[in-house]
């Protein structure tokens, strides 16, 4: 399993959640750029664009549009809200955004340039260069069953 599995992982197991070594994954990050503040689920920033206060920590606000951010869809969530904010940070330097849907096992991906592309299944998901990701849509939600 690749650190960026790893990393979706831990979405579903917690415990299994281990940091990458190209990149950095924020849960819930602020990332302040282009006249607003959005808060994805997951913001994965490259080491080199980290931001550090004086004491070495990473900062809690993200100047900057992360390199990628995944968003996973909530029931209470609206979809259009979601996608909006994907669509901001890819309009501000985001490489890739990914919209996983639980209840129609679906990850709907965005680029810069490119129409949105729905995976499902077997279908691998594209990830952002330097990251050696082979991933599918039935791997992420086979990783929500539970085993009795």
């Amino acid at each position: 399993m690749s650190d960026a599995e790893r990393l979706l992982f831990s979405w579903f197991c917690p415990e299994h959640w281990q940091l990458q070594t190209l990149t950095e994954q924020y849960w819930e990050l602020r990332c302040t750029f282009g006249g607003r503040s959005v808060v994805p689920d997951i913001s994965v920033i490259a080491w080199n664009r980290i931001q550090v206060n004086d004491s070495g920590e990473p900062e809690d606000n993200f100047l900057e549009a992360p390199d990628w951010v995944i968003e996973v869809l909530s029931p209470d969530q609206k979809a259009t809200r979601v996608i909006n904010n994907l669509l901001h940070c890819l309009h501000h330097g985001c490489k890739l955004g990914w919209l996983v849907d639980p209840d129609d096992y679906s990850v709907l991906t965005f680029a810069p340039q490119q129409e949105p592309n729905v995976y499902r299944e077997s279908l691998p998901i594209p990830s952002i260069p330097g990251i050696n990701l082979e991933l599918t849509p039935a791997q992420i939600f086979a990783w929500r069953k539970v085993s009795r």
